[in-house]
């Protein structure tokens, strides 16, 4: 996992590995998309993403990543 990307929490789920804060919905996305990817990560531990709700949520994003460390805007929030 590229070191940018490091969070929290990790956790293997079918395969993949969810780093961070990761919304639900994204996961069962990956799940059914099945992209070729080593998995999903929410760097840090921004306001508003799953878990962290505050009354002033961050925008952040969600990126895949690969065995060679290339990263990937997957969503925004």
């Amino acid at each position: 996992m590229p070191e940018r990307l490091y969070s929290c929490h990790t956790a293997l789920v079918d395969g993949y590995v969810i780093e961070g804060h990761v919304p639900a919905d994204l996961i069962k996305r990956l799940l059914k998309e099945k992209p070729k990817v080593i998995g999903l990560a929410v760097p840090g531990m921004p306001i508003g993403s799953p878990g962290m709700e505050g009354p002033n949520p961050e925008p952040y994003e969600i990126f895949t990543f690969d065995k060679q460390g290339r990263t990937m805007v997957y969503a925004r929030r």
